[in-house]
């Protein structure tokens, strides 16, 4: 029998896809069995997503739509890039809508029932007005410039993401225009809540607020009349493809600084701002409006119905000494002793963490290690993000002044950490470490650390840690990631040459044990793919099993239609964007989707083919999307020692996919549904079970309400404003930092 024919139709937009797994994070804030201030940081965390979203996907289809270059991925879906904007407008409002109805609706009123006041000058004692009258001239008055708006003062360049107030005033007095537009940016450096205890509390008054009060006085001779706030978005994406010259670090810093002149994308506009200053600004940036009777128009200007800018409650929680309102703190398990012998511990085997249930520790004591160790000869190591106060740079650093030899293979081109990233690129260099930044056309996403160590006589051992996730200790406990120590000869031989194409263009004609994008990692995840086909083409037991952030690869995506078919059983935890269609009669009935969002950020990538000892098991910093495939320097690498595929296939896999309480499952119609336990059937959270057998908490009893669908997707489609609900879970059992913010997104 002939396979079916896989059509556009067989696949989800990539576009729509991530907004509704932005969905699922609203849900973290609407659902009321989350600890008060989680759920304040995941209207943030929505928020900051949302940003990067129009900042780097949305700007793309605007160039693709509006000018006659041919997009570099094209959807699998076939849509158009006008059709996806305009579709992209209308979801988001629906969210937009959805997030200000939890804010104003929920999460405002909960604060204020549990003492945290966001109050409104008019409802102010006197004193506290005069407090506020003193905060302003001392402290804000004089960093603020106020910019009239007419043809001898044109509109001033809009900083990305700023927040500015715009108002109409009227003249009182003196010469001048009747009538006045103007607009005032907060200055960055002032805080959004200002307290009205300056010796701490839970009482304060938002920053546009003061200032909107007293804006006559930046306007001598005028008299409010309206005043909103507004802010915009700018395409921030870098592309260096066009770029001349051979000097990455000079391109990248010229792009930095090009971005603030970039297109803007988006404006938001608070509902209380006058109509024709909104168009006024709309114009002045080529922000589109719609027109009903234009079928390629679409409105990208966002009416805001509260404060604008969310991704503040990351600043309002970090002002608030309130445990009992966020998730009880956790011990990550110390699968090495602090101070243990790094060296001899993986000599006697591989060892696998899985974080942030075990400790970053080990990865942090490597490195610091290996500085240390007279017999430790070079160290060489890729940096993708890292921490403000890395103790892993410092560490090489320290390496480096040692006299060892030490290389850094930098990637610049880490969205939106590139200015962090040059930085660290200097400090380094001037400590003596030599720092690549690898390819002009390529990011290095690979995370890889390599130490070569002489061990008496003339032998000489090579000592890899290979993972999923950044070499960053902070994230380290707000993501889930893999990270493999291993001695093993092949991979650290693997690892080596694979330095030496980074730092040298050296070609490697054949991996022993890992595999690397851009060479053959797409290759080689279809062949084995496509070998548990003909498993069960062959009435042979086969499996795959997936986990990673997304699943966009168009090809990819044909191979597992074509392993259903052939009677495959696939299961995928896809995080984010997933352009597959399960349960699709004759195309995939035997591919199950499910999303976990829970308390940390998922981002593990996990695969195995194949069932019981036959099981090929590797973990991958790479996702299946064409970026990965062939914009990337990539790794998978293979996951060999008994026990810890044992760990792998009888932990790790089972407690994801056992998951009723914070897993929701894909339907073919694009939406996504809560798993719920069954008659009978005990519930389980992922998340709090790895938690509990790494000894970071102890595992409750949840209590069930009765079951309820998950609001996003197709369904949520068809709504306007929810309702904060509450799920039927435990009681959730941790919290996020602030830098969770900005590392839900990109990776």
């Amino acid at each position: 029998m002939s396979e079916p024919t896989i059509l556009p139709e067989h696949f989800i937009n990539r576009e729509l896809s991530w907004l509704d797994f932005n969905a699922r994070v609203l849900e973290e804030a609407q659902d009321e069995t989350n600890p008060l201030l989680e759920r304040a940081k995941f209207l943030a965390i929505f928020s900051s997503n949302l940003d990067e979203f129009f900042m780097v996907r949305v700007a793309g289809l605007r160039e693709q739509a509006f000018s006659a270059g041919a997009p570099q991925d094209p959807p699998a879906d076939g849509i158009s890039p006008i059709v996806q904007l305009q579709r992209i407008a209308f979801r988001t409002r629906q969210l937009v809508d959805q997030q200000y109805a939890c804010w104003n609706q929920s999460i405002y009123p909960a604060l204020a029932a549990e003492g945290i006041r966001l109050h409104k000058e008019v409802d102010l004692e006197s004193s506290q007005v005069k407090q506020l009258d003193k905060f302003f001239r001392q402290r804000v008055f004089p960093v603020l410039t106020p910019m009239a708006i007419d043809p001898a003062h044109p509109s001033p360049r809009f900083h990305n993401r700023g927040l500015y107030l715009a108002a109409t005033l009227v003249r009182n007095q003196g010469i001048g225009p009747e009538k006045l537009f103007a607009v005032v940016q907060l200055p960055q450096v002032l805080p959004r809540f200002v307290p009205l205890d300056p010796g701490g509390g839970s009482d304060f008054v938002l920053l546009e607020d003061v200032v909107a009060s007293r804006l006559p006085e930046l306007f001598g001779g005028y008299d409010l009349n309206k005043c909103g706030a507004f802010r915009m978005t700018r395409d921030m994406d870098i592309d260096l493809l066009d770029e001349e010259g051979d000097d990455m670090l000079r391109a990248i810093e010229t792009r930095l600084r090009a971005r603030q002149r970039s297109e803007a994308v988006r404006l938001e506009a608070s509902a209380a701002m006058d109509a024709s200053l909104v168009n006024m600004l709309a114009a002045e940036e080529e922000i589109k409006r719609s027109r009903a009777e234009d079928p390629q128009e679409y409105d990208e200007v966002y009416s805001i119905d509260g404060p604008l800018d969310l991704t503040s409650m990351f600043e309002l929680n970090s002002l608030l000494e309130r445990p009992d309102l966020r998730d009880p703190p956790f011990t990550p398990r110390q699968i090495v002793q602090p101070n243990a012998d790094m060296f001899a511990r993986i000599s006697k085997g591989d060892l696998l963490l899985h974080h942030p249930f075990d400790s970053f520790q080990p990865v942090v004591r490597f490195i610091e290690q290996a500085a240390r160790d007279p017999n430790v000869l070079a160290i060489k190591q890729t940096l993708y993000r890292t921490s403000g106060d890395s103790p892993i740079i410092s560490a090489l650093i320290e390496a480096a002044e040692a006299g060892k030899h030490v290389t850094a293979v930098v990637e610049l081109k880490a969205r939106f950490d590139e200015a962090a990233n040059i930085s660290w690129a200097r400090r380094m260099e001037r400590a003596g470490v030599h720092v690549v930044f690898g390819f002009m056309d390529l990011k290095t996403h690979s995370k890889l650390a390599l130490v070569v160590r002489h061990e008496g006589g003339k032998k000489v051992r090579q000592y890899a840690h290979l993972g999923t996730g950044n070499y960053n200790p902070t994230t380290a406990r707000l993501y889930t990631d893999i990270g493999l120590f291993t001695a093993d000869k092949a991979i650290t031989e693997d690892v080596a040459a694979l330095f030496n194409f980074l730092t040298g263009y050296s070609q490697r004609g054949e991996w022993q044990k890992l595999v690397a994008a851009p060479q053959d990692l797409h290759r080689r995840t279809i062949e084995l793919i496509n070998e548990q086909t003909q498993r069960a083409k062959a009435s042979k037991k086969a499996r795959i099993f997936g986990k990673f952030n997304s699943l966009v690869d168009r090809e990819t995506i044909t191979a597992l239609y074509h392993a259903s078919q052939a009677g495959v059983q696939v299961d995928l935890v896809i995080r984010g964007i997933c352009c597959l269609k399960p349960g699709e009669p004759g195309v995939s009935d035997n591919i199950r989707v499910r999303s976990i969002v829970d308390r940390f950020l998922e981002h593990s990538r996990i695969m195995v083919f194949g069932e019981g000892s036959g099981a090929q098991i590797f973990c991958s910093s790479a996702d299946w999307m064409p970026r990965n495939f062939t914009r990337r320097v990539e790794v998978m690498f293979p996951i060999e020692d008994p026990e810890l595929q044992k760990r792998i296939l009888e932990e790790i896999i089972p407690t994801y996919l056992r998951d009723n309480t914070r897993a929701r499952e894909l339907r073919a119609d694009g939406g996504f549904v809560h798993v719920q336990p069954g008659k009978g059937e005990e519930p389980h959270r992922s998340q709090q079970e790895l938690l509990a057998l790494a000894g970071g908490l102890p595992l409750p009893v949840p209590q069930l309400d009765a079951a309820k669908p998950s609001r996003n997707g197709a369904a949520a489609r068809r709504e306007k404003k929810p309702e904060s609900r509450k799920r039927p879970a435990s009681k959730p059992s941790g919290g996020r930092s602030p830098s969770t913010k900005r590392r839900s997104k990109s990776e």
